[in-house]
């Protein structure tokens, strides 16, 4: 295990919709230098929807001096098409992915050649040998599809053996759950690093509606306190500080192997939570 000096840490983006995000962006790429990220991910929308917009985000953080990883979403995909894309972020220099099912577009019943992560993981093994760095999703508190842990965890399990380097954790407030999934993958047999993913709490409101939809849950008595602040802003933000540092120490003190920020585009929370964690 590292100290907050030199654990790992990674940060993720999702790509801009406008010029004035992408200009905005490359700002708080700059300022997020000063925490020496280990890499910065972009979101990929469903069915592949922001493809375009990725590949720009990623190439000018790849521009800017920084390691990029793109996300790969198999869903709907062909496998000339996975081959395509790869052979556009290989000329851009890019070696890092994070590969997904991806979520279907509303409408959507065709899953197209890959049905799961582990297939487009197995195809990119298969065609590309070990070129890339593979990191891949894990769910603490099980995939929001998933009613069965068990078959959860054999999924993970596949998509690690079909070739994963590493996977980053769907993000979490409960460090037990972390521990708790980490113990079980371990008795199958996985034993890549498995990076717990952080969201500062850039708003309440907005947190709260991803918890919901992926089934993460929020405890008790941080959505009262913070359902008590009202409009107050600034209570939000110490109090939403304080529970976030305090979730990341006691993760550094059970020896994570590093620590993913969902950023939502923006720096202030996450450099004020590496400094607090002495980075």
């Amino acid at each position: 295990m590292g100290t907050p000096h030199t654990l790992p840490v990674s940060v993720e983006f999702f790509p801009p919709n406008t010029p004035v995000g992408s200009e905005k962006l490359k700002t708080v790429v700059q300022e997020l230098a000063a925490i020496r990220p280990e890499y910065f991910s972009v979101t990929y929308g469903a069915g592949g929807s922001t493809r375009e917009k990725t590949l720009a985000t990623v190439r000018d953080i790849a521009t800017a001096g920084f390691e990029a990883a793109p996300h790969l979403s198999c869903v709907g995909s062909t496998r000339e098409g996975i081959a395509e894309i790869l052979a556009t972020y290989r000329a851009q220099g890019i070696r890092r992915l994070v590969a997904l099912r991806g979520d279907l577009p509303s409408g959507t019943a065709v899953a197209g050649e890959f049905r799961y992560a582990s297939e487009l993981i197995r195809f990119i093994r298969e065609t590309q040998g070990a070129d890339w760095i593979i990191e891949v999703a894990a769910y603490p508190e099980y995939h929001p599809e998933q009613r069965y842990s068990r078959r959860d965890l054999q999924h993970f399990a596949d998509k690690v053996k079909a070739g994963a380097n590493a996977a980053i954790t769907q993000f979490f407030f409960n460090p037990d759950a972390y521990f708790h999934f980490v113990d079980e993958v371990r008795a199958l047999g996985v034993t890549v690093p498995i990076v717990p993913g952080i969201m500062p709490f850039h708003n309440y409101a907005r947190v709260a509606q991803f918890a919901q939809r992926d089934g993460i849950e929020i405890p008790r008595w941080v959505a009262l306190k913070m359902e008590g602040y009202m409009d107050d802003a600034a209570s939000i933000r110490a109090f939403g500080l304080d529970v976030v540092s305090k979730l990341c120490e006691r993760l550094i003190a059970g020896g994570v192997p590093g620590i993913h920020f969902y950023a939502l585009n923006q720096s202030g929370l996450t450099l004020e939570i590496c400094k607090r964690l002495g980075r």
